[in-house]
């Protein structure tokens, strides 16, 4: 049994708290930020992706270059780098850091979204070229003969890229709760993210993803990636009182304007926040300290579910999806900075020591 875990790293001191709109790039800050996620032992942190964001890879390199073990997970939508260029500029990076870069995938859920760049193809298109790109990223990474592509969304001859990564390939990443996202991911990829669902949903979620690897034929299967978005302090009660303290901030700043999600805001295209929604109707609380209130007052924009509690509680919640088979876990606050040095000092470690004593009492089981 193993887990990694995952954060974000961000480019300013703006957060879902205390938003700063349209903040500039902050370099001491994200260097801080970055080191600090590599002190307390993050195995990963997201470079994230919108059509207003920072670019992912300069914002990566930068990561990269002030951390030593902590491996960068790169955003990427599929519309807006060619396949052969992202397949150089990520083993670049890869061959900068020794091998410490991930590429997640983002077909994009949104139709008014991908608009914003140029981008006027159907979800299920989207999910196309999705898969072309993929395969065309394997092929430049492995093949040592220029080769030839005839897709219906990338068509090029005789390309050759001469950058490998360290290891021989990078590990690829995708999320989503669709069809054809079980599809892809479950058949192509190494790393399949899922929102925090209920541990019922959640397992009804993998065993979709390991029927499509079974049915591509493949012998292994996808390392399951699920995201939270903890709520800490010293005990349950007070972690409670600080979990309404935060939806109160998060339900005013969308009412003066500062969230992704404006008050009006139609209902989310994308089946995962569709998903989500739906959980949170049934109720605010699930299993032992899943918190659905967030997700409502966000309109379930992006990964919204929090977990609420001491640091015990969120430790043994996790240790609950780790033993259904999620083995990376994404942990990030809403205070950014700090939640990551708290579940840094005080999650990751309990994590780790129930892993280590489920481990030791299957060896004493099986001795």
């Amino acid at each position: 049994m193993t887990a990694e875990f995952i954060s974000v790293s961000f480019p300013n001191e703006s957060n879902d708290l205390n938003p700063i709109p349209d903040a500039p790039v902050d370099p001491r800050f994200l260097e801080r930020y970055a080191r600090a996620l590599d002190d307390y032992g993050f195995n990963y942190t997201l470079i994230p992706y919108s059509s207003s964001s920072f670019d992912p890879f300069t914002l990566g390199a930068t990561v990269l270059a002030h951390t030593k073990n902590i491996k960068i997970i790169v955003a990427l939508r599929p519309n807006t780098v060619y396949p052969t260029v992202a397949a150089k500029s990520l083993a670049t990076l890869d061959q900068l850091s020794g091998g410490r870069v991930v590429v997640h995938f983002i077909a994009g859920g949104s139709d008014e979204e991908q608009a914003r760049e140029g981008d006027f193809l159907n979800k299920e298109e989207r999910y196309e070229r999705q898969e072309e790109y993929i395969r065309i990223l394997r092929l430049a990474w492995s093949s040592k003969e220029p080769f030839d592509f005839d897709g219906k969304y990338y068509q090029f001859k005789q390309f050759r890229s001469a950058v490998r990564p360290t290891n021989g390939t990078i590990p690829i990443s995708l999320g989503g709760s669709s069809d054809a996202a079980y599809r892809i991911g479950g058949s192509l990829c190494d790393i399949f993210g899922l929102w925090g669902e209920p541990l019922a949903e959640t397992k009804q979620q993998i065993e979709r993803i390991y029927a499509e690897a079974a049915k591509a034929g493949r012998t292994d299967r996808p390392r399951i990636w699920v995201t939270f978005r903890p709520i800490v302090a010293e005990t349950d009660e007070l972690a409670w009182e600080k979990a309404h303290k935060v939806l109160d901030q998060l339900t005013a700043n969308r009412e003066k304007g500062l969230h992704r999600a404006p008050v009006n805001a139609p209902a989310p295209a994308n089946v995962g926040s569709q998903r989500l929604l739906d959980i949170a109707k049934r109720g605010d609380v699930h299993d032992r300290a899943l918190w659905y209130p967030t997700v409502t007052a966000t309109n379930a924009s992006g990964a919204t579910t929090a977990l609420v509690g001491s640091p015990r509680t969120i430790a043994d919640s996790i240790l609950d999806y780790i033993d259904l088979g999620c083995d990376l876990i994404s942990i990030r606050g809403y205070d950014n900075y700090n939640d990551a040095v708290d579940y840094g000092r005080y999650i990751l470690p309990l994590v780790r020591e129930g892993i280590r004593e489920r481990e030791e009492a299957r060896k004493k089981a099986a001795a």
